[in-house]
Formats: structure tokens, C-alpha cells, sequence
């Protein structure tokens, strides 16, 4: 199997691992519901109020003929959306782990512990605290540098052809990986693996991640189905990270049973 496909299998597997251990998934749903709710209120008022603000920030074109500006502005906002959209996908995913932390490590572990042969799952030792400074603070690194690449993919955007067909490719791309980035970050930082080095860990499986992530993405798009995918995205995510560093792990056919709370 190539490694886009293996990265999608990682992905159904996190899926079936919470559909049979789903005794908390309830809860699992509360902290991607609640940021769904603020990212779609501000998704709304971008739309309601992008008309003024590129008005606003285009006063050059305010004695273009009605249809060139028309045009012209339309297709500005129609970009301002998607890259609002772009942002939204990757920081949806940071803002619910730090919101549902102690949720989605206690699932990770939970995970950790029914692939291991032991029985045991690693530890961070740190206070719950630390581990939140330590999650948010990773959480702006990626969204610095998903910027950098928005502006870079906004600024495309205005290419001919080149605009409307690989950009939107590339963007997804990107997306999908800042997007396992931080889902493979819950596991990765029990095991005190740092930003750096998990990214290294990553572009050196990049076919992978990106069969992971870039599905996940495309699915992130349609409204709710993030919530109710994050739960298993964080357990495949897990899965992946143990095969990523080679940790000895059970067979599916092995596996433990569903584990309690």
C-alpha cells in the first residue's frame, strides 16, 4: 500500500478504535462543538461585513465602471473567504485540543495503552497547566507558519489557471499537514518530543501525513462533521505517531477489548 493510502488507513482506524470504545465519546464532542459555534459566528460576520472592508481596502478601483468593480470586489471577497476558510480549518483543530486537553490526552493514552503490549501508555509527567502553555504555544508556532503560506497561496491566487487549479491543491495540502501536525501532537508530546523534531518527524513521512491529513481536511469542510470526527482524527493520529517512532504494537487482530473510562 502506498503511503497516501496507509495515511487514510491510520484515519478509518482512529474511527473504528473510538466507535468501539465510545463510552466518553459524548464528552469527546463538547469542546469541537463549542468552537464550532464561535468559528461559525465568525465566519458569518466575515461575510456580513466583507463588502465594507474591501470597499474600504480597494478605494483605488472606486472609479472603475459598475461591472469591472463589481467583479473586481466580488472576487476579492470570494478570496478573503477562502483564505478565512483555510485559517479556520488548521486553528479549529489547535483551539479544540486546548479546549478539550484533558479529554483527548486521556484518550490518547487510552489508545497508547490498547496497542501497547504492556499494557502501558508514556507519560508527560508535567502539570496539566504546563502542558496547555506548552499545547498553545505550539499551536501559534503552526498557525505562524500557516500564514506565511496563506499569504503566499492568497498572493497566487492571482495567477491565471495557475491561481485556480494547483493553488487550491496546494492549499489543501498544507492544510492537511498542519492539520496531523497538531493531531499527532497529543501523542508526541506525552512521549517529550519537541515542535522541531515532530516536524522533521513528519516531512520525513510527508506521502503519509498528508494521506492522513488532507482527507480529514476535505471532511473538516462540511459543517459538524468535524465535531464528530475529532475524537477518532485523535486516535488515529496516535496510531500513527506509535508506528511513526516504531513502538512494538498489538495486531488489529490482537487488540484489546473496548477499554472503560
Amino acid at each position: 500500500m502506498s503511503d497516501l493510502g496507509a495515511g487514510f488507513k491510520y484515519l478509518a482506524k482512529g474511527q473504528r478504535w473510538m466507535a468501539q470504545n465510545g463510552r466518553n465519546y459524548g464528552l469527546g464532542l463538547l469542546p469541537g462543538l463549542v468552537t464550532l459555534v464561535l468559528y461559525v459566528a465568525a465566519l458569518i460576520g466575515l461575510v456580513t461585513w466583507s463588502g465594507d472592508f474591501v470597499a474600504w481596502a480597494t478605494p483605488f478601483a472606486d472609479g472603475w465602471g459598475e461591472t469591472w468593480l463589481t467583479l473586481f470586489r466580488g472576487l476579492l471577497r470570494v478570496v478573503l473567504f477562502a483564505l478565512a476558510l483555510f485559517v479556520a480549518v488548521i486553528t479549529f483543530t489547535a483551539v479544540t485540543l486546548l479546549v478539550g486537553q484533558p479529554f483527548y490526552e486521556a484518550l490518547s493514552e487510552r489508545v497508547d495503552r490498547s496497542r501497547s503490549p504492556d499494557g502501558t501508555a508514556p507519560e508527560s509527567g508535567l502539570p496539566l497547566m504546563r502542558e496547555l502553555w506548552i499545547s498553545a504555544r505550539d499551536s501559534v508556532r503552526v498557525l505562524l507558519r500557516v500564514l506565511m503560506f496563506g499569504i503566499l497561496l492568497f498572493a497566487c491566487g492571482f495567477i491565471p489557471v495557475i491561481g485556480q487549479t494547483v493553488v487550491p491543491v496546494l492549499g489543501f495540502c498544507v492544510s492537511g499537514f498542519f492539520l496531523a501536525e497538531e493531531l499527532t501532537a497529543v501523542a508526541l508530546q506525552r512521549r517529550g518530543i519537541e515542535f522541531k523534531e515532530r516536524l522533521a518527524l513528519l516531512r520525513g513521512r510527508r506521502s503519509l501525513i498528508l494521506g492522513f491529513g488532507v482527507p480529514l481536511t476535505l471532511a473538516f469542510l462540511v459543517p459538524f462533521v468535524a465535531v464528530f470526527l475529532m475524537p477518532g482524527a485523535v486516535a488515529g493520529a496516535t496510531l500513527m505517531a506509535r508506528d511513526l517512532l516504531e513502538e512494538p504494537s498489538v495486531d488489529d487482530e490482537e487488540e484489546a477489548p473496548a477499554l472503560g473510562a
